[in-house]
């Protein structure tokens, strides 16, 4: 299967798409085709593991990777060492029609473990099969949980190294020192003086860089992603769709054919870009809606089509969704224009230059009959987090909160009794303190910081704290570099020369 870029001018293999991971005219790539599946065959992954689906699916995209590179590269990410449930996403069922589809069973807690344990396989065998020497250092933007899972997926491996970029300001406290404790010979962690978008757009000005290419060439080194930019990052989180549809099979919840609604706490759009791909491929998908934090450019963007970024920027207590520049977004404009990269170019760059562009209503009407929209502030996040643990003594970070109230608020609106599956994109002890003031009030955390508040939350609900969390406490700082925004590219490759 070939790649091309969103904005014209490429058509690669997967390998390519993967190690390159953005393409040379700014695009991302997107496959030539979806592969598709019948009902029978989704119907099969109810018997088979997790693991096994994984491999069924990415076999369909990755087609100049074998099927035992596909099988091995698999095995390795999921094994027990790296989850602490069998099931690697499990279930957990709310009330007759809504389940929690748990996403932070890896090992830093996020959902974004799901594909970065697996990418650095399949970036190895992307740099061997394109006779790659340099070393492969991957870049990465964070709004909080990416950093974390890319720095221990690529930690320590042979032939690359990872540099993280964080909001200085703009993480948890546990998000922080996750990163900042990071041990690894080859990892790099640096604060920005901006929020996420500064950082995401200072990084995707390296990849444009002609002068920082051949800087890090001079170097040895090739610069690729570990964002969901990077396809890479994209095509595992499509097959946790598939086996959550496939375990309510299993379980008698829904019969095989019935429509399943998603609903995806999102900022960069990765995440529900997944489940639109499965429903392209053909996964009995309903809707999928979109759950956005006060930052609501998303959700102002599935109501009326046009994409507005100048606005104000919220710093919330759902801190990964802190996001203005949807990167993936792009992906599914690509398919709504027809694949017409002229057009979606020139949205792109009305964006760069005036931040804003506009769809018109034609398109937008289509986007409508599959996606549905709305967003939570801080307040209404609170109170779903404690409605939601009093009622069915279930604990939710923020993030999975904002989707739950979302959730019932679509409900409410359009009287939809579709089944539905909430993705739960972290552990709440990563978010202890907003956590727990929203359970017992902001007096509750007056005083304590992150390791006293994750104490005090499991004294009050009972709900273990996770050994990562714990280990933190007595972690070493280790990486300490702050930078301006302008400061990057001199920044990186001042790391990188250590």
């Amino acid at each position: 299967m070939s790649f091309y870029s969103t904005r014209g001018g490429a058509c690669v293999t997967a390998s390519q798409a993967i190690l390159w991971g953005l393409a040379k005219d700014g695009g991302l790539y997107v496959p030539s085709m979806f592969p598709q599946l019948s009902k029978e065959q989704v119907f099969s992954f109810c018997d088979i593991s997790y693991q096994k689906t994984a491999e069924r699916i990415l076999r369909g995209f990755l087609e100049d990777y074998s099927i035992p590179e596909i099988h091995d590269a698999v095995q390795a990410a999921y094994s027990s060492e790296n989850f602490d449930d069998p099931a690697i996403v499990p279930l957990k069922q709310l009330d007759n029609r809504v389940h929690v589809m748990e996403l932070f069973h890896g090992p830093t807690l996020a959902f974004k473990d799901i594909a970065l344990k697996l990418l650095p396989y399949l970036v190895r065998l992307a740099a061997q099969k394109n006779e790659e020497r340099r070393e492969i250092s991957i870049m990465v933007a964070t709004s909080g949980d990416t950093g974390k899972a890319a720095l221990e997926g690529f930690r320590d491996v042979e032939g690359t190294s990872c540099t993280v970029f964080y909001p200085f300001e703009g993480v948890s406290d546990m998000q922080r020192l996750q990163m900042v404790t990071t041990e690894g010979s080859n990892t790099h962690v640096i604060g920005v003086k901006g929020n996420f978008d500064d950082a995401q757009t200072g990084v995707k000005k390296l990849f444009s860089s002609p002068e920082f290419h051949e800087q890090m060439n001079a170097m040895g080194k090739l610069p690729t992603s570990a964002n969901s930019i990077n396809f890479g990052r994209l095509v595992p989180q499509v097959v946790y769709y598939f086996t959550t549809y496939a375990q309510l099979v299993c379980h008698g919840k829904i019969r095989m054919g019935q429509p399943l609604n998603f609903v995806v706490p999102t900022g960069n759009f990765g995440d529900i870009l997944a489940g639109y791909y499965a429903k392209r491929m053909g996964l009995p998908v309903g809707r999928l809606i979109c759950a956005s934090n006060r930052n609501n450019v998303l959700s102002d963007f599935f109501s009326d089509g046009v994409y507005y970024t100048h606005r104000t920027f919220f710093k919330t207590m759902s801190p990964s969704m802190d996001i203005l520049i949807s990167s993936n977004l792009e992906r599914l404009l690509y398919e709504s224009a027809g694949r017409d990269a002229k057009v979606v170019s020139a949205w792109m760059q009305s964006l760069r230059e005036s931040g804003s562009y506009s769809i018109g209503a034609q398109r937008l009407n289509a986007l409508q009959q599959e996606f549905s929209a709305g967003f939570a502030d801080d307040l209404a996040t609170s109170e779903e987090i404690r409605r939601v643990y009093e009622h069915f003594g279930y604990l939710m970070d923020p993030h999975t909160a904002v989707a739950s109230r979302v959730q019932r608020e679509y409900h409410a609106q359009t009287g939809d009794f579709s089944h539905t599956v909430v993705l739960a994109t972290a552990n709440p002890y990563k978010f202890a303190a907003d956590v727990l003031a929203a359970l017992k009030g902001r007096q509750a955390v007056e005083g304590l910081d992150a390791f006293a508040c994750a104490e005090k939350l499991q004294e009050v609900t009972g709900v273990p704290i996770p050994k990562q969390i714990k280990a933190l406490k007595t972690m070493q700082v280790r990486h300490q570099t702050v930078c301006e925004i302008d400061e990057m590219r001199e920044t990186m490759i001042k790391e990188l020369s250590k």
